[in-house]
């Protein structure tokens, strides 16, 4: 390998060694339960990785951290929109495999816990039915829960629904899951929080 290649490669790995500690540093706050400070570092993790080209899986992650974020302050409509173009994005792939079905399926998935935490009974059965039949059998056991309250006639507040994602380990964001030595904290102040995830890709599905 060149020096110049290797320089390159270099610099690349910094540039992801810091949108990683800013990300783990968004995951603190949200641990915390300030969702609106997670964001603002997601938002400045996602922007780095963008533009140091970095590999498609950290956009991925960091994506699926800002839409729990969301999830966790109610901003349901949001969270629903990126579902809903996400669905619409795998109903184009034509040979469909089962990673895809299963990323499909989690997709739907959220789609139903956030309708049915937003009381929205119908679309929840209706997205957690789809779920699971695109996942396959077994692959969803929070879906397979929620879809079973709703068959019983049950009505579930956001509390206990939240309580069983966490239980079924729903959420990425977790106490044993989190590198606290890595995190980079930034100043205040600085970078924004994005209020939606309408600017993000549907085909980055987390």
């Amino acid at each position: 390998m060149s020096r110049a290649a290797d320089s390159r490669n270099g610099n690349g790995r910094a540039a992801h060694d810091i949108h990683f500690g800013i990300a783990e540093a968004g995951k603190l706050a949200a641990l915390a339960g300030d969702h609106r400070e997670a964001l603002r570092h997601y938002r400045e993790a996602l922007r780095m990785a963008v533009s140091a080209g970095s590999p498609e899986v950290f956009f991925r992650h960091y994506t699926q951290c800002v839409l729990e974020s969301l999830e966790l302050l109610g901003d349901y409509d949001a969270i629903i929109q990126f579902c809903e173009n996400a669905d619409a994005h795998y109903a184009t792939l034509s040979q469909p495999n089962p990673l895809l079905a299963r990323d499909h399926g989690s997709v739907l998935e959220r789609l139903g816990a956030v309708h049915l935490k937003a009381g929205r009974q119908a679309e929840a059965k209706d997205a957690l039915t789809r779920a699971l039949d695109t996942a396959g059998a077994g692959r969803l056991p929070l879906a397979a829960t929620l879809l079973g309250w709703l068959r019983r006639g049950l009505c579930p507040d956001v509390t206990r629904i939240t309580e069983t994602q966490k239980k079924h380990k729903y959420f990425t964001v977790r106490r044993d899951q989190v590198d606290k030595t890595r995190a980079r904290p930034m100043p205040k102040g600085s970078g924004g929080t994005p209020t939606s995830v309408a600017g993000f890709n549907a085909a980055d599905v987390p």
